[in-house]
């Protein structure tokens, strides 16, 4: 994999677009990106990362992608970052813009556009790029599969963080593990682990579990075969459980056939004694029950001879009944013509009550004379009754135009009195619109006011606020640069200190028979002695620390000096020189005047509403007026037509009503009258009528009583029964009929008066022997089927326990292959004498390659001193496998990697770290890794280590490779002349590129 270009906009620190050629950047091999603290170094691989894979390295990550914006960018500037790249032979060009949030294009408010992902690829023979895809998951898993690493992978590999690799290692095992593992991806080897463990915990489960179910049915066989079968105590997992089991069965089945055989025998006894028991009882009962209704019929028979006298009455007396239904139909006839008689005389009667006295003798006839009369005189009232109807009407319309004329009078009176007011409502009205109208004005003119003033007066205080801010970051930086110079100056003189006494560290060295490293002399006669106050190196370690130190705490003084210098100044040019008390009692009085305003303004709405209102309320009333005169000119001729035609009706109706109070009354008293004649006369004929019918009855009556054999027509209606006491008496016949004819049958029966003969049966006695013979029946049939039951759930649950071993057999055999699998790949096993987990022993074996290609480096850096080591021996009571030990080739000795010093963890971290490229890229596939960046750590060297490092990273390009070096250290700048530098600014970061030859 080799970067080319890497395009920026808006993102992290970078505010505007940004642009960084790595092809220019890798001529030389080796380049630098530096830049101060907080400018944005890092935010340039977060970049290249994010561009790969979609997120940024590390703790920096976040879940919302909007976070990667700048906070710099111009709010219509989109994040955005390109990244153009060869990997696998391929030129490809990768975009991505994270989600972001912009003002909506119509409306009010923000919305958040989603991200956008690209994949070009570069056809030279075309000399274009081509479109692959726009799917994040379909480039994030092209570009996985291209460079052969995830993104973790990918940050420990081309990123290098050296920090991460110091934690390294000082790691203890677990800690590499969990590195390791995530670099090789060695989860497939703890999934072996994992599904092995599961596999022992299921066939252990199922093991117990079949053992389980064959105690169960132990268990059932002991209860179904009670004393017969004796098993000892016995839990799952007991060797020899099997055998015991179905050996005990066995036994138990042998007993359960001998008891089904006797209890078979005893049935067989039982069940005839049991149907003898039944003969014996069916024919006692058989002789009971015939004498007992040999008994039953005698006793009826002498019932029947005491009842017989009213029998014969009874016979007599349905004999007359029957007679008398010949007369029945003329008593019917003769009762309704008397009935209809009585109901026509009284009708007669009232109807003659209502006549007048002189009608009280006429008959029919001359009754119906006098309605007829009666009538034609009420038709010569049908014109008066119209013309009387018709003055009503009149009489109605007069009061309705009285009720009309005063109703105008209100109207007119109200309106005259509205209008003579109309021209002071109006200019009261007016006046109100004026003046919401002109406070509405005001109101608009002092919202224009109030912002700026609001502005000032945020200024002000904020100007308050910084002028001490400015006089104490003025006391700070001044404090800083002393401390700063004094620590360098100190630094400087301990150096001095030191270079004077260096003779006396390098005879520390110095040993009989072995050259000098300044002279190559042998023989040492006069070795520098360490006088007192000697400065070793440690020693100005520290104070250059302490002096860097001081210097950055220093630069950043400053920078927060320059920031509020800045902010002062943006601040005092906003609100100027007004005191702030004076402009937040203006923005007060302000505010005080513009909310009056507001108040008065907000009537305008309704003052101009109430004007409306009362112009269309003088329009109705002046409508009003108008037509209230309109009426009243037309009810004047009206009511003049209206007074001649109640005359001339007056005229006509005296006549015609005659005694009465008016025409209706007269027509209602000849309506009754007539009525009265009519119903009189009908009420007379229909009388007549029922007194002819009534005699006619009484003579056919008599007729058929005579016919019928009755004396008189009171004594046949007498002999008649109503239908209740005729059903009731043909009952009591037939039910003595049929009662004799049952008991001559019982007494003829040979059967029957045979039994009586015989002595008296006894079937009690046979019903208690044979419920005794059916209770041994029960006992035997319920042994017999409890022996059988028993006999057939044995052999059911032997079979099934015997077809359980034979399954549990196998199950058994894979149980103990897979524990002991399981036990030596988790480390639990005797025969893994280690204790090494299986994905230990995979990373040990990476780790041991990883220090293998570590030491080829390590030893250059360290002039051949260290040489780094895999160790896999047991520390205390834990497991083996990733320890790592440093080899020191001037004492001989191995030792932890926690011994070494800042510098040498340093350039020990590095090597491990290349080693660990190599290796994760062979693993990976074999990609080749043509840039790298390493991230801080440098200033910890001094400037012999620092050329030994550096000479190890140059040798990178003999593989093509080119190497980019993070850091702030100030001697590498003139030691590495490709350089990359950011600078931070107000506006945000930018980047500098400079190429090998300076330019």
């Amino acid at each position: 994999m080799r970067l080319h270009r890497l395009d920026i906009t808006a993102f992290g620190p970078f505010g505007g677009p940004q642009s960084v050629d790595f092809d220019a950047l890798s001529t030389a091999g080796l380049f630098l990106l530096h830049g101060p603290t907080g400018a944005g170094k890092t935010s340039v691989l977060d970049a290249v990362c994010y561009a790969l894979y979609g997120t940024v390295p590390g703790a920096r990550q976040s879940s919302q992608g909007m976070n990667l914006r700048s906070d710099h960018a111009q709010p219509g500037t989109r994040t955005e970052v390109r990244l153009e790249l060869t990997v696998a032979g391929r030129r490809l060009e990768i975009t991505r813009q994270p989600p972001w949030e912009r003002r909506k294009l119509r409306g009010k408010g923000m919305t958040v556009d989603k991200a956008q992902t690209w994949l070009r690829a570069y056809d030279a023979q075309a000399g274009a790029w081509k479109d692959l895809s726009r799917s994040h998951q379909e480039i994030g898993t092209e570009i996985e599969q291209l460079l052969g690493m995830s993104r973790e992978q990918f940050c420990q590999v081309v990123l290098l963080p050296q920090g991460d690799f110091a934690r390294f290692l000082r790691a203890d095992a677990e800690a590499r593990g969990r590195l390791l593992g995530r670099l090789f991806d060695t989860q497939r080897f703890a999934d072996v682990e994992k599904r092995l463990a599961e596999r022992r915990r299921a066939t252990e489960a199922r093991v117990r579990e079949g053992d389980t179910a064959l105690l169960a049915d132990a268990h059932r066989m002991q209860q179904e075969a009670g004393d017969a079968m004796e098993l000892p105590e016995l839990a799952p997992g007991d060797p020899g459980l099997a055998g015991t089991v179905l050996a005990a069965a066995a036994v138990a089945r042998s007993t359960a056939r001998e008891r089904l055989t006797v209890a078979h025998c005893r049935l067989a006894a039982t069940e005839s004694a049991h149907a003898a028991a039944r003969r014996t009882l069916d024919e006692e009962r058989e002789l009971a029950r015939l004498q007992g209704r040999f008994a039953e019929a005698r006793q009826r028979a002498e019932r029947l001879q005491e009842r017989a006298g009213a029998h014969r009455q009874a016979q007599e007396r349905m004999e007359r009944a029957r007679k008398a239904e010949a007369v029945a139909p003329a008593l019917e006839l003769r009762e309704a013509a008397e009935a209809e008689h009585r109901r026509a005389a009284a009708a007669e009667t009232r109807a003659r009550g209502l006549l007048p006295g002189t009608h009280a003798g006429d008959g029919a006839s001359g009754l119906a004379a006098a309605a007829r009369r009666t009538a034609e005189e009420l038709g010569g009232l049908d014109a008066a009754r119209r013309a009387e109807h018709r003055l009503t009407g009149l009489a109605e319309e007069r009061a309705g135009l009285e009720r009309q004329e005063r109703e105008d009078e209100d109207v007119l009176r109200e309106a005259d009195a509205w209008l003579a007011d109309w021209d002071a409502t109006r200019a009261a009205h007016q006046t109100r619109v004026d003046s919401a109208q002109e406070a509405a004005t005001r109101a608009e003119q002092l919202a224009v006011q109030r912002a700026p003033m609001q502005r000032r007066l945020d200024a002000a205080r904020t100007r308050d606020r910084l002028a001490a801010d400015l006089e104490q970051a003025l006391r700070s930086a001044g404090a800083s640069r002393q401390d700063a110079l004094d620590a360098r100056a100190h630094w400087l003189d301990l150096k001095e200190q030191r270079l004077t006494g260096i003779a006396a560290e390098l005879a520390a060295h110095l040993t009989d028979g072995e050259p000098c490293a300044v002279c190559g002399a042998t023989d040492h006669p006069a070795p520098a002695r360490k006088v007192a106050g000697h400065v070793d190196r440690e020693t100005e370690d520290r104070a250059l620390t302490a002096s860097r130190r001081a210097e950055e705490r220093h630069t950043e003084d400053e920078r927060r000096l320059g920031v509020v210098r800045e902010a002062l100044a943006a601040a005092t040019a906003e609100a100027g020189d007004t005191p702030t008390d004076r402009l937040a009692a203006e923005a007060a009085e302000l505010e005080q005047e513009y909310t009056r305003a507001r108040r008065a303004a907000s009537t305008l709405h309704s003052a101009q509403e109430e004007l409306r209102r009362a112009e269309r309320e003088r329009e109705r009333r002046l409508a009003d007026r108008q037509q209230a005169a309109v009426r009243a000119a037309s009810r004047f001729t009206r009511r003049d037509t209206l007074e001649r035609e109640q005359a001339q009706l007056e005229a006509e109706l005296a006549q015609a009503r005659g005694g009465a109070d008016s025409v209706a009354a007269r027509a209602a008293q000849l309506e009754r009258r007539a009525a009265q004649l009519t119903e009189a006369a009908d009420a007379v004929r229909a009388a007549e009528e029922a007194a002819q019918r009534l005699k006619d009855a009484d003579a056919r009556l008599a007729d058929a009583a005579y016919r019928a054999g009755f004396d008189t027509p009171r004594d046949a209606a007498a002999a008649l029964l109503d239908p209740a006491a005729h059903r009731e008496l043909q009952h009591r016949l037939d039910a003595w009929q049929q009662e004799e004819a049952a008991v001559r049958a019982v007494l003829a029966e040979a059967g029957t008066a045979a039994a009586a003969q015989r002595p008296p049966a006894d079937p009690a006695s046979a019903e208690r022997a044979a419920a005794d013979a059916e209770r041994r029946l029960r006992e035997a049939a319920s042994a017999r089927d409890a022996a059988a039951r028993c006999g057939t759930e044995l052999d059911r649950l032997s079979a099934r326990a015997a077809e359980a071993v034979r399954r549990l057999a196998p199950l058994r055999e894979e149980y103990d292959r897979v524990a002991r699998l399981a036990a030596l790949t988790a480390g639990t096993s005797a025969d893994n004498e280690r204790r090494m987990r299986l994905e230990s022993y995979v990373l040990a074996a990476r780790l041991e390659q990883v220090a293998a290609a570590a030491t080829v480096r390590l030893q250059r850096m360290s002039s051949g001193r260290y040489t780094l080591v895999h160790s896999d021996d047991r520390t205390g009571r834990g497991r083996s496998g990733l320890g790592l030990h440093v080899v020191d080739a001037w004492t001989g000795r191995e030792r932890d990697t926690a011994t070494l010093s800042g510098g040498e963890t340093f350039f020990a971290s590095l090597a491990l770290a290349l080693g660990l490229a190599d290796v994760v890229t062979d693993e990976a596939g074999g990609v080749r890794l043509d840039t790298l960046f390493i991230d801080e750590g440098f200033g910890s060297l001094d400037d012999q280590t620092l050329d030994e490092v550096l000479d190890v990273l140059d040798s990178l390009r003999e593989r093509d490779r080119s190497v980019g070096i993070v850091s702030h250290v100030a001697d590498l700048r003139r030691r590495i002349h490709a350089r990359l530098e950011v600078e931070k600014g107000r506006a945000g970061s930018r980047v500098l590129q400079r190429g090998a030859d300076g330019s």
